[in-house]
């Protein structure tokens, strides 16, 4: 069903993030969203729709695990240019660059659950103005990068060491590199919006085809034009433009198989605007909490020796590792649960989440047994230094223990995601960083790096804990997902 021509109140359509649906009644009554308590409903196997989370799920891991692949073909290129300081400028400007990025991570997130939702309801106009709404705002924040790039440098330069060639380079890096800023925005937006519309492959294609076309121009601007990193800078760029084009492309092309109009007055509704910037500012609010918390236990590492710094940093690699593949059905959950809400169906976004969590903690055992049996090899292949490898295998266990304590913040950050519940995930992660974490930390310190490592398993287990229990008292009291019903006048 489209929207074409819709008239106020002639059929259900998506009012509110907070998951109100309204609906259509007849002669004087009013339209009255119903927060009722939902009914009991057991989620057998049987009733799980398996292939739909998969097919969520897969390309989605698949264009994870590339991206990093990719990614240390991009980082050997430069390390053949022949000085180590090019290697060090281009990190610490990368450093600089990712936690813009992440930091900005909500153009990805906030997009999803909103475009999931309206997905879901079939309200095809608002689909659109939704990606112009989150595409105006990557621009927007994009753009503000570019006029300040200069203390955006200076200040990221000043908190991170290095020697004067290092910062050198960095800076030469950074100066070319944050010109694609505008369309890497834009890039998280296009991802989230084909994730809310059940599309898997198009971030596939969107984020294989940036990276291969980076690394494309890294050999051709570096090793045929000699541009040093300068031309790994450009590549960038150029690459980070192409995703969006392409994107776009494919957005307007799959727009035409959901009939509707661009509305200008969708666009710049001031409500739609202040609930995307509201969702949007508890996300933000999230996300630097966790990079503050992951920044912290890099710094609080350092402390503890050059050694124990090293092992850290490859048994981290283990943890990125791990959120590749648990990510997949984090984003299968947005999607699922964000169309359930949209749907209004109880029942459906009760298979989504235990589809989600189920194959989630299958996946999260998987990773177990691997790092139990493997974790050492795999240490070996990241560092060839004696002392560093038999650091990272004292600290090993906590790796093997992670999947199972980190799986469940991962899959419940999908389906609060989906359910655009910023507020909750906001919360429980400071609640995660201020009453857990740093506590934790204070307390182990005698324990020294096995503390540190435990503090931040506790974080974990805080946080899939925190929004497990908010999880079932939403769901006792009114439930993620509203029941529509008349009321009469």
């Amino acid at each position: 069903m489209t929207n074409r021509g819709r008239k106020p109140g002639s059929e259900s359509h998506f009012r509110r993030s907070s998951c109100e649906v309204l609906t259509t009644v007849p002669g004087n009554a009013t339209l009255t969203p119903v927060l009722s308590p939902p009914e009991p409903v057991a989620v057998r196997w049987r009733d799980i729709d398996h292939s739909a989370t998969w097919r969520l799920a897969w390309p989605l891991i698949v264009s994870n695990v590339a991206v990093a692949v990719l990614g240390l073909v991009d980082t050997g290129v430069i390390g053949h240019l022949g000085l180590a300081s090019y290697l060090g400028g281009v990190a610490i400007a990368s450093v600089i660059l990712d936690f813009l990025y992440w930091g900005l991570g909500f153009l990805r997130m906030g997009t999803t659950g909103i475009v999931a939702q309206l997905h879901g309801n079939a309200d095809h106009d608002r689909l659109r103005s939704a990606l112009a709404q989150a595409l105006g705002l990557a621009l927007g924040l994009g753009t503000l990068m570019l006029i300040f790039q200069t203390p955006l440098a200076t200040l990221g330069l000043a908190l991170l060491d290095g020697s004067a060639e290092v910062h050198g380079h960095a800076r030469r890096y950074f100066d070319v590199a944050i010109w694609g800023a505008p369309a890497m925005l834009s890039v998280l937006v296009l991802v989230g919006w084909f994730i809310g519309m059940q599309n898997p492959r198009g971030p596939l294609v969107v984020m294989l085809t940036m990276n291969v076309v980076n690394v494309v121009l890294d050999f051709v601007f570096v090793f045929g034009l000699g541009y040093d990193i300068v031309g790994v800078a450009a590549a960038s760029v150029i690459a980070q433009y192409s995703a969006f084009v392409l994107g776009l492309g494919l957005a307007i092309r799959m727009l035409a198989r959901y009939p509707g109009r661009w509305r200008r007055t969708l666009v710049l509704d001031p409500g739609a605007w202040r609930r995307m910037l509201g969702l949007n500012r508890d996300i933000l609010v999230r996300t630097v909490a966790l990079l503050g918390t992951f920044a912290f236990f890099t710094s609080q590492g350092a402390r503890l020796g050059d050694i124990v710094l090293a092992a850290n940093a490859v048994l981290l690699k283990f943890l990125m590792l791990t959120s590749l593949g648990l990510d997949g059905f984090a984003h299968a959950a947005e999607a699922l649960a964000g169309r359930a809400i949209g749907r209004g169906d109880r029942l459906a976004f009760r298979r989504a989440v235990a589809g989600a969590s189920v194959w989630a903690a299958l996946t999260a055992a998987v990773y177990v047994v691997f790092y139990a049996w493997c974790g050492n090899a795999v240490i070996a292949l990241l560092t060839d230094l004696a002392a560093v490898r038999a650091a990272a295998a004292e600290y090993l266990p906590w790796i093997i223990a992670a999947p199972l304590l980190c799986v469940w913040c991962y899959l419940l950050d999908g389906v609060y995601v989906g359910a655009t519940r910023g507020r909750e995930m906001r919360n429980t992660m400071l609640i995660a960083v201020l009453l857990v974490f740093l506590p934790a930390w204070w307390l182990l310190r005698p324990f020294a790096n096995h503390g540190l490592w435990l503090a931040l398993m506790l974080f974990f287990v805080a946080r899939g804990a925190g929004l497990g229990w908010l999880y079932r008292r939403i769901e006792a009291r009114s439930g993620f997902v509203a029941v529509p019903a008349a009321a009469p006048a």
